[in-house]
């Protein structure tokens, strides 16, 4: 397992071999076995197979070509809708119409999520999480019909990969975990902590296509913006008031 774990590949373009009925409905059932608040399995995941739908959906996610390309996209969303009506329909009133109830969801939602991915990838499946999803989550709710109390909060694309795909590099183990209490990064240790990064051949690449002097400046000023994260924020925001989650 922790050989197949860390070998994690992201996976962009997928042969035409669809996925079984079967082996899907198998990996859904192992990611519903994953950890929940209450164990009230407030998520639900949308099965998406049909062409038309993937095109309705391709738009929200900038386009990308895995979404149309995939025999399955996997939309994972936030859902106290069907629990909240199970409450009232036994004569229980429900809560869950708030900022912490969308908190609580959305963290067994990811949790469902990534327990599909490892099922997905120990049977020979791809995967690639789609961090679009939360930027342009009207759309996806409307082509999905997506009631009250329920948001997307990641999309994934699997299918069996078409080709090698290289390994995603990361940061040594002391850049995220800190033992007994968070330990401040000094100058040096964050010198060190991106050292292989940002001397690497590829990235040195990067900087340069981008026109930019350091690799932390192709993230400020062209990646993920200040602009662009503000503008995201107040659209998801705007779809929590809107799906019921906020007042």
């Amino acid at each position: 397992m922790l050989n197949h774990l860390n070998n994690h590949r992201t996976v962009r373009k997928y042969s035409t071999q669809p996925i079984e009925k079967e082996l899907l409905e198998e990996l859904l059932t192992a990611a519903c076995r994953a950890s929940n608040t209450g164990n009230m399995q407030a998520y639900s995941v949308i099965v998406t197979t049909d062409e038309t739908i993937k095109k309705q959906l391709a738009p929200a996610h900038f386009n990308q070509p895995m979404v149309t390309q995939a025999p399955v996209v996997l939309t994972f969303c936030a859902d106290f809708h069907r629990f909240s009506k199970w409450c009232e329909m036994r004569n229980a009133n429900p809560g869950y119409d708030n900022f912490q109830s969308f908190m609580v969801t959305t963290i067994d939602t990811l949790l469902a999520a990534q327990t599909f991915c490892i099922a997905a990838e120990s049977v020979g499946l791809g995967i690639c999480y789609l961090g679009t999803t939360t930027y342009n989550a009207r759309p996806i709710i409307d082509a999905l019909q997506l009631p009250k109390l329920v948001v997307p909060i990641t999309t994934i694309t699997v299918g069996y990969p078409d080709g090698e795909f290289p390994q995603t590099d990361r940061l040594p183990l002391e850049a995220v975990v800190h033992y007994e209490k968070y330990g401040e990064f000094t100058d040096y240790a964050i010198d060190h902590i991106y050292a292989e990064k940002e001397n690497s051949e590829f990235y040195k690449n990067f900087v340069a296509e981008n026109n930019k002097e350091t690799l932390a400046q192709v993230f400020t000023d062209i990646r993920y913006t200040r602009t662009a994260n503000e503008l995201f924020s107040d659209k998801f925001i705007e779809v929590l008031r809107e799906q019921g989650f906020m007042k």
